[in-house]
């Protein structure tokens, strides 16, 4: 019954910090595509001058690039995990906050890097609708609110920090012992961008696909128009 009511609280406290967590990431944090941009160019060698020019490459070659671009969220989240989790539960709550920033960075990352960008309010949404698929969660009765960014975006994330507490709760419960939770932290942060990196970018990638086969409709279509006006 202890043990219980022990999870029962850490799973409130879990979901409250990330609330704040995603809802801060929301407000502050953007990953600059014209940076991002030049990355993809002079650290992976992409040869692409816009993102449009992502449709024209490998799909595997994006998928690589996306491990690598998920491998580095996880280590940083992990070395963060470490030095944060020498308090124990102390500081749980500005380890979660930090941890929601890493990934939403490396999401809005992955979601560049497969040809989507976020300055418009449909793709700020687009972008959400991805977070929400990283944590398992179905934001489908949402849907009807996307229109409005700014009321819908806070429902998503309500319905992550409830989905993320419960799924984490489990492994977060051994940071109640400092001793152990140095390691505890790293583990568990290197865990959670991990699991939520690839789920993201499997939904990148599914959405990339079907972009691609539009835009490659498009292109026979009007390569074919003159030949049948002719």
């Amino acid at each position: 019954m202890a043990e219980q009511v022990r999870k029962s609280w850490l799973r409130r406290r879990i979901e409250r910090a990330l609330v704040r967590g995603f809802t801060h990431a929301y407000e502050t944090i953007k990953v600059n595509p014209g940076k991002f941009l030049w990355q993809l160019r002079s650290a992976y060698d992409l040869p692409i001058s816009s993102f449009r020019g992502l449709y024209s490459l490998d799909v595997e070659h994006l998928d690589s690039v996306a491990d690598s671009v998920i491998r580095g969220g996880m280590k940083l989240a992990a070395a963060e995990g470490a030095g944060l989790g020498l308090a124990g539960i102390i500081t749980l709550v500005p380890d979660l906050g930090i941890l929601a920033g890493i990934t939403m960075r490396t999401i809005q990352k992955l979601s560049l890097l497969y040809g989507f960008e976020y300055s418009t309010d449909d793709e700020i949404a687009d972008l959400w609708i991805a977070a929400a698929s990283a944590a398992g969660v179905d934001v489908s009765r949402e849907l009807i609110e996307k229109e409005v960014v700014n009321r819908f975006v806070p429902r998503v994330i309500q319905r992550i920090a409830v989905q993320a507490s419960g799924e984490v709760v489990e492994r977060w419960a051994g940071r109640m012992i400092p001793i152990t939770s140095s390691v505890i932290g790293a583990a568990l942060n290197y865990w959670f961008v991990r699991v939520w990196g690839e789920r993201a970018k499997a939904h990148f990638r599914q959405k990339h696909l079907r972009a691609r086969e539009q835009l490659m409709a498009r292109e026979a279509t009007i390569a074919a128009a003159p030949r049948l006006s002719s």
